[in-house]
């Protein structure tokens, strides 16, 4: 993948730190890695999954490549394409773990000089134990993500793919499921999917219905569905939200509040942010509607959590 100088400028200026021989993949820290080094603070997965935020790494397999341009996503559409050609070549896993790792190792050594900072939590974050494949693109397209789990699962390392369910046949070929399997679904219905996450390819909304009927065969996988909520836009129709949950049949469910930060200022008001009241209200509505519980709330990130 050949990128031009001043977009390469443009993702390390943003924490970016880019991968790999043929530059098509990704590292950037989590807010809640260096949360957990400066004050102990642990995000969500921590609490809910076990999963330690000094330890996570945050990745993409496909930084260029999305099928959607969501008004609600925090990243740049910059360089963003819809699909790989034939002619872009990809790296093998090996590498690409490798120097992810390295990468992270990189911009975490900052943190050496804070006195502050746990000596003994820096180490361990210098060898993560948490693949998160979620920080930008759809990571399925890269066509050896299944070997790149398997390799993560010999590392003694937990993974958690994130997709928006646009790619259902590369999802049905993964031969090797992650530890978590999220599929971002923040419409209720077809229109709604048409003018909050813009899909560019025009049968997106019936892609997504048929990832959600593959989403109980990951039987080796925590299974998860998120919300993202953005008030005026998508917190409406629970019923639809209730459908297709119905179909998916996840583990879990998490509403979470839409952030107004990154780019997404350029396309949403502040005010399509909801509260934490928001999304307790959603919660607790989705619930009834599903028959799942709302177990537990995480104030910081305005996230809930729906489980049978």
């Amino acid at each position: 993948m050949e990128l031009s100088e001043e977009l390469e400028e443009t993702y390390y200026r943003q924490g970016y730190r880019i991968v790999g021989l043929y530059r098509h993949s990704a590292v950037k820290i989590c807010e809640w890695t260096r949360e957990a080094l400066r004050s102990g603070r642990y995000c969500f997965k921590q609490k809910w999954y076990g999963v330690q935020s000094h330890r996570c790494l945050q990745c993409t397999t496909a930084l260029y490549w999305c099928l959607n341009r969501c008004l609600y996503c925090w990243r740049s559409f910059k360089g963003m394409k819809i699909l790989p050609g034939d002619s872009v070549r990809w790296d093998e896993p090996r590498l690409l773990i490798d120097e992810m790792v390295k990468a992270q190792r990189g911009l975490l050594i900052g943190f050496k000089g804070n006195p502050k900072i746990d000596k003994s939590m820096l180490e361990e974050a210098f060898n993560p134990t948490n693949i998160a494949i979620s920080l930008i693109g759809e990571s399925l397209l890269y066509p050896y993500l299944s070997d790149f789990i398997e390799l993560t699962k010999r590392r003694n390392m937990t993974s958690f793919l994130v997709t928006k369910g646009t790619t259902p046949d590369n999802l049905q070929q993964l031969s090797s499921h992650p530890t978590n399997l999220y599929i971002s679904l923040c419409s209720p219905d077809e229109d709604t999917f048409r003018r909050l996450e813009t899909p560019l390819v025009p049968d997106g909304w019936d892609r997504v219905l048929r990832s959600l009927e593959l989403f109980s065969t990951f039987v080796n996988s925590r299974r998860v569905i998120r919300i993202t909520l953005v008030r005026g836009w998508n917190m409406d129709r629970v019923d639809g939200y209730a459908k297709l949950i119905e179909k998916a049949n996840p583990d879990f469910i998490e509403p979470k509040a839409y952030m107004w930060v990154g780019e997404s200022i350029r396309r949403l008001p502040r005010d399509a942010m909801p509260t934490l009241e928001d999304v307790v209200s959603f919660a607790y509505k989705l619930a009834r509607a599903t028959g799942y519980r709302l177990v537990d709330v995480f104030e910081p990130s305005r996230v809930a959590l729906l489980a049978k």
